[in-house]
C-alpha cells in the first residue's frame, strides 16, 4: 500500500486498476511505524475492493524494511555488491514479519480465493501461508530485475530464497532474461529440477512460470495529459520555459535510476553542442526515497552538487540549464509536464520495468509527440525498441542521443510513437493483470484435479 498521504507511483496505479477491474482484498503495509508491537490489521471496503493494511514495528521498520529488503534483496537483484550488506538479524526479521504478515492475512481469506503476491518484499510468503494450512493457489510477481546466478550466490541464503519462490503455484517476470537468470539459479542449485519453457518441477511440486510484462492505461493517461495541460500548475511551468523546449524526468531518488549518471550526461550535453544553451531546460522531479538509508542522502549530495555545478557554468539571466525538484506532485500533473516535454529521459543503470518511459509515450500528443531516451537496462527496453536507447553509463552516448531527439523531425517521431503506442496497447496493464490471474486460476484447476 501506498504510504498515507503520498502520491500513488505508476506501479500503485496499476495494481489499483487491477483491484477494481475485479474486486478483492487488497492486504499489505500501510506505510506507518509504531514503537509498540503491531495491533491487528485494520480493514476498510471500498465498492467491490477492501484494503487490510497493517503497520510495522520501529524494528521491524529497521530490520526488515530498511535492512534485509532495502539493503540486501534491493542491491543484489538490481547488481549493485557495493551497496550490499548482509546480517542474519536482519533475515530473521525478513521471515518474522511475512510470518506475522501470513497469520494476519489467513482469516480474512474465503476458501475459493487467489492470492496474488507483489514483490521482493514478500518472498516468503507462499511457504508462510502454507505452514497455516492454506491451500489455494498462490502467485507471485517479481518487479524488479531477477539477478543472474553469479551475482545472486553472494546471498549466503540464496538458496532459501529460491526455494521460498518454489513454493508458488505461479511466478511471473517481467522480461525473459529475468525468467532464465531465475531458471539458471533453480538448475543450479538443484540439478535434479525439471525445467520447461513454461513450468519447473520441483520435488512434486510445479510452479508455472511466465513472462508477462506490467503494463499502463494508455486511453486513460492520455485524457489525464490532455486535461492536466489546462491546470494552472502545468500553464505556470510551460509559461517559465520561455518558448524553450522541455526535457523531463521522473524517477525515486534511488541510486539504481542513474540519475547522478544523466547529470553528467546533460553537463557534457552543454559543454559538446554550446548552440543548444538557452534553447533546453531540463526539469528533473525526484522525490526523496528513503532517507534513511545512507546510499540515498549520499545520492541526494551528489545530485545537488551536480546541479549547482552546471546551473553556475551554464545558466544565463533568463535561463537555469537544469530544475531539480525534491518533491511530489499530483499524479494528473505529472501526466501534463510529460506531455508538455520534447523529450522524455529515462536512463535507469537497472530497472524491472519502468513505468514512466510507458507513460511518457502514453502521454504524447500523437500529432506532434514527443522522443522517448531510454536506457537499454530498463526492463521497458524490450517493448520499447522504437526509443532511442542508450547506455546510461556513457555520458557521450547518451549526449549525442539528446541532441539527436531534439532534432528530430517529425516524420520520425510519429513513427516511432506509433510503433511503441502500439506495443503499449498490446501489453496493457489490463493484459498483465488478465494474463496473470488467468494462469493462476488455471493452476488451481490442476490442483483441485
Amino acid at each position: 500500500m501506498p504510504k498515507r498521504g503520498a502520491v500513488a507511483g505508476g506501479l500503485t496505479v496499476g495494481l489499483l486498476g487491477a483491484m477494481e477491474a475485479r474486486g478483492g482484498l487488497w492486504f499489505g503495509w500501510n506505510g506507518e511505524t509504531t514503537n509498540s508491537a503491531p495491533g491487528p490489521a485494520e480493514l476498510l471496503a471500498h465498492g467491490d475492493t477492501a484494503y487490510l493494511t497493517s503497520c510495522l514495528s520501529e524494528t521491524e521498520y529497521r530490520d526488515y524494511y530498511l535492512g534485509f529488503c532495502n539493503s540486501v534483496l534491493w542491491p543484489v537483484f538490481h547488481f549493485f555488491l557495493g551497496n550490499f550488506r548482509y546480517s542474519e538479524t536482519q533475515y530473521e526479521a525478513f521471515h518474522r514479519v511475512n510470518q506475522r504478515l501470513a497469520v494476519e492475512l489467513v482469516s480474512h481469506l474465503q476458501h475459493d480465493d487467489l492470492i496474488w503476491v507483489h514483490d521482493y518484499h514478500l518472498i516468503p510468503m507462499a511457504q508462510k501461508l502454507r505452514e497455516t494450512g492454506l491451500r489455494q493457489p498462490i502467485g507471485f510477481f517479481l518487479h524488479i530485475p531477477f539477478p543472474s546466478f553469479d551475482v545472486l550466490r553472494v546471498l549466503p541464503v540464496h538458496a532459501e530464497l529460491l526455494q521460498c519462490l518454489l513454493a508458488y503455484d505461479v511466478i511471473g517476470f517481467q522480461t525473459l532474461a529475468d525468467l532464465v537468470a531465475f531458471r539458471v539459479g533453480v538448475r543450479e542449485v538443484w540439478p535434479e529440477a525439471q525445467i520447461a519453457d513454461t513450468h519447473i518441477e520441483f520435488g512434486r511440486h510445479r510452479v508455472t512460470t511466465l513472462v508477462c510484462p506490467i503494463g499502463v492505461d494508455v486511453d486513460a493517461i492520455q485524457a489525464q495529459a490532455f486535461e492536466a495541460l489546462q491546470t494552472d500548475e502545468c500553464r505556470r511551468m510551460v509559461t517559465g520555459l520561455l518558448g524553450r523546449r522541455l526535457m523531463v524526468g521522473v524517477d525515486r531518488l534511488d541510486y539504481s535510476k542513474g540519475l547522478v549518471q544523466r547529470f553528467r550526461a546533460y553537463e557534457r550535453f552543454l559543454e559538446t553542442h554550446p548552440e543548444n544553451c538557452n534553447r533546453v531546460t531540463f526539469m528533473q522531479i525526484a522525490p526523496l526515497s528513503r532517507t534513511d538509508v545512507r546510499a540515498y542522502s549520499e545520492i541526494r549530495r551528489e545530485l545537488e552538487q551536480a546541479t549547482g555545478r552546471t546551473n553556475g557554468r551554464f545558466a544565463d539571466t533568463d535561463w537555469t540549464p537544469i530544475r531539480y525538484l525534491n518533491r511530489n506532485f499530483p499524479r494528473d500533473t505529472l501526466m501534463g509536464f510529460l506531455r508538455s516535454a520534447l523529450i522524455g529521459i529515462v536512463t535507469p543503470v537497472r530497472d524491472g520495468m519502468n513505468l514512466v518511459a510507458k507513460e511518457f509515450v502514453s502521454a504524447q500528443d500523437p500529432a506532434d509527440p514527443g522522443v522517448l531516451v531510454l536506457s537499454s537496462l530498463a526492463g521497458a527496453a524490450r517493448e520499447l525498441d522504437a526509443a532511442v536507447l542508450v547506455n546510461p553509463y556513457d555520458s557521450r552516448g547518451v549526449a549525442h542521443a539528446i541532441q539527436l531527439a531534439l532534432n528530430m523531425p517529425l516524420g520520425e517521431r510519429r513513427e516511432r510513437h506509433q510503433s511503441m503506442l502500439a506495443a503499449l496497447r498490446r501489453n496493457s496493464i489490463h493484459a498483465w493483470h488478465g494474463r496473470f490471474v488467468d494462469s493462476l486460476a488455471e493452476a488451481g484447476r490442476n490442483m483441485a484435479a
